[in-house]
């Protein structure tokens, strides 16, 4: 006897229903309320005032020294983090795809810093970045003293000129790892094939990467692009724990934490997180475009 099997349409639906009135309530829910605020006249814990302001506070953000002083710094951090990482994440990469031996150790040794938090990672960086000089140095400086190369000292994180460039190391050095370990699945998925074939038509290594591998890798160099940025526009606990809430390091996320908890501007804390959230959505959501339309395509 065979049995029937009832198909209820509705089963898989109450299956995902919790995740989605999750993220509607605390995802666009909570955007929806940052937007509306940001568009008040709360500029204080204890005012009730929630009347229409127009874009008062974002017009006023871009006549704030704080706050164009913060994006500057963000841009800074990110052209340096993106590009150091690429870097290192690709080379690190490059050593590793051919298949040496004890790869599985140094795949290991790359990913560790991946395990580490950012604020626990601030904190050592921010003892390895001490600006002592000479006989009081410690970390970094130290380090280049017992090496002679007593000239290259820094002041790192405390220099007003290269506070953001000094704030990339922590991050590259966290990050180039994962990097390594996308482009390592991006050279493994590429068929040998293709190399053998260019090598029986007498092309050189260099050549073999330059106009076959690097071009099937420009998928995953987008994600890596993507994923680099988004981390970095929203930056926020590494900095906090390498130099707390200085203002020669000071990036949006920073200002967006002093404006609201420190001001009680809740009206121009809103406003920021909007900002960000926008500069976030510029870079991500092409990329989902890009992404769907690859997809329908296959």
């Amino acid at each position: 006897m065979k049995r029937k099997h009832v198909h209820n349409p509705w089963g898989g639906f109450f299956f995902v229903l919790p995740s989605i009135l999750a993220i509607a309530v605390f995802v666009y829910g909570m955007i929806g309320w940052t937007l509306k605020l940001s568009f008040s006249h709360r500029t204080n814990a204890w005012s009730k005032d929630n009347s229409f302001a127009g874009l008062s506070n974002y017009t006023g953000l871009l006549e704030d020294p704080e706050f164009t002083h913060a994006f500057g710094n963000l841009m800074k951090f990110t052209v340096v983090f993106m590009i150091g990482t690429l870097i290192s994440g690709l080379i690190m990469s490059l050593l590793l795809e051919k298949g040496i031996k004890g790869e599985g150790l140094f795949r290991s040794i790359y990913l560790y810093p991946m395990a580490i938090s950012f604020i626990a990672m601030g904190t050592s960086w921010r003892w390895l970045m001490d600006s002592a000089h000479d006989d009081k140095a410690t970390g970094l400086n130290m380090v280049l003293r017992a090496a002679h190369l007593g000239i290259l000292q820094n002041d790192w994180y405390s220099s007003e000129k290269g506070s953001m460039y000094a704030m990339a190391l922590p991050a590259i050095w966290q990050m180039s790892g994962y990097v390594m370990a996308l482009f390592l699945a991006g050279f493994r998925g590429i068929p040998d094939d293709l190399r053998e074939a260019a090598r029986v038509d007498g092309a050189s290594e260099t050549k073999i990467y330059r106009h076959i591998l690097f071009p099937q890798l420009k998928p995953t160099f987008l994600t890596v692009l993507i994923i680099l940025g988004h981390i970095s526009m929203k930056v926020f606990d590494l900095i906090y724990g390498i130099a707390s809430k200085s203002y020669v390091t000071k990036v949006l996320a920073i200002y967006l934490w002093q404006v609201i908890f420190d001001f009680q501007n809740f009206a121009k804390g809103s406003a920021i997180a909007m900002v960000i959230l926008v500069i976030i959505a510029v870079v991500v959501i092409p990329y989902l475009r890009y992404v769907n339309k690859s997809e329908e395509m296959k």
